[in-house]
This record gives structure tokens, sequence and C-alpha cells, in this order.
């Protein structure tokens, strides 16, 4: 079996160690013989319709995000197809953010999203930085917030999680990211999926299923290691007591 990953500008949307997230793919993918195939998309380029089965997305400054936005709109057409089609992508921070309607930067024009999220950001003085422990319905995802927008969803109940301590997706009411049938964005850098195994193996998962169109039983990984940086970095955060909420 094989999968083809895009990985959207990650010239300009690649901080915090969001490549991180594109490693542990291939390297869970590589453990079970599957074979992961990697396309970077650089600015200007096109993204054919049918020629992925994974995207990937991270975050950047001000003025990368300001420069994706003048490509991103361009794509929306085939994103948005292929996320009917139920087709998983991974979105973080600025990449996250430009998914949704639109962000607001704390100077500057407004920068159009493409409304995959039915959610709007707008900058604060106020960077919330720090651990974060969020409850979904995968269980609990740890990663790193470093972000000054607040984002707020139309519809709170398409929130990915419940933040148990940190700030999340604005700081007042709890939620922390997005999920769109398999879209998934959040502010977790970290990064998030060498910490989290079972979302980059649902990730994995179901581009399998919806490329070869049967069930897909991944073979378990010794994953003690993941799971004790997991845990390790659930612990911190949670004693710390930072807005435990």
């Amino acid at each position: 079996m094989e999968l083809t990953l895009v990985h959207l500008y990650p010239d300009l949307l690649n901080i915090y160690g969001d490549q991180g997230n594109v490693a542990a793919l291939n390297y869970r993918c590589a453990q079970r013989g599957i074979k992961l195939k990697l396309k970077n998309l650089g600015a200007g380029e096109v993204l054919v319709a049918g020629s992925f089965d994974l995207i990937f997305g991270g975050g950047g400054q001000d003025s990368q995000q300001a420069s994706v936005s003048r490509y991103l709109p361009g794509q929306s057409a085939v994103l948005k197809q292929a996320a009917r089609r139920g087709v998983p992508m991974l979105t973080i921070c600025g990449s996250y953010q430009l998914f949704g309607r639109y962000f607001k930067p704390f100077t500057g024009p407004m920068l159009k999203g493409i409304g995959i999220f039915p959610a709007y950001t707008v900058a604060s003085k106020t960077r919330k930085i720090g651990n974060i422990v969020i409850t979904t319905s995968l269980g609990k995802l740890v990663g790193f917030e470093n972000h000054s927008g607040n984002t707020f969803l139309d519809q709170p109940g398409l929130a990915l999680g419940r933040v148990m301590a940190g700030n999340g997706n604005n700081g007042t009411d709890q939620t922390e990211g997005c999920r769109v049938n398999n879209v998934f964005g959040c502010y977790l850098h970290g990064s998030l999926l060498p910490k989290n195994p079972p979302l980059a193996d649902y990730l994995i998962t179901t581009a399998l299923e919806l490329k070869y169109r049967r069930q897909i039983n991944l073979r378990p990984l010794d994953d003690r290691l993941e799971w004790q940086a997991h845990q390790t970095a659930v612990k911190i955060c949670l004693k710390s007591g930072w807005r435990n909420w």
C-alpha cells in the first residue's frame, strides 16, 4: 500500500517543529511497510484533484501567512472537494487560521481564508504560549501553543476538543481547534503527532480506507517512548495549574 502526502507551502509555513508531523507520519507508515510519497506544494504551484491522500499544513508568522493567502485561495475548490470526500487533513496554527473564513492580523489588511472551517481569527496583543492539553473524541491530545490570534467558531460544537489546561482557540470559551469531516485544525505545535500516536494513526487509517475502499487495521507499534512523552507532557501541564478549567 502507498499514500501521497501533500505538504502545503513548507518554505513559508514551518515553525515550532511542525515538520515533525510529516516525519511522524513517514515513520509510522514505514514501520508498517506503507510507502508514503511526499509532495511539497510551493508558492504558485497547482494542487491537482485526486493527486493526494493526505494534506498537512504548518504554522507561520503573519508575513508568511500574508504570502500564503495569495496562493491558497487558488487551491480552494480542490481542497473543499477533498474535504467533502473525507480526505484527512491536518492544519496547525497559521494554516488552521487560513482554512477558516479570514484572519485579521494586528496590523495590515485582512487575510481571506478558504472557509473549510466555519471560523475566523483576530489578532490580539497577548500571545498565548505554553503547554496545552485538550480532550477529544480520540482521547487527550497534548501540544505547545504559541499564537496571538483569537479564533472563534461559528459552531462551537465543531471544536476539535475542550481545553483542560492552556488557552485554546481564544482563552475564553474553552474550545480548541476545529474539525470538519476529517479536516483537523488546531494550535498544537510540539510537534503534535509524535506525542499523540492515536491521531497520527487515525489520519493514516482514514487515508488508506478512503483510497482502498476497505477496512484497514494497522499493525500496533511499540509506542512506549511516544506515550512516555505524551504522559509526561500532560502531567507537567496539568500540574502547572495554568488555566485548568
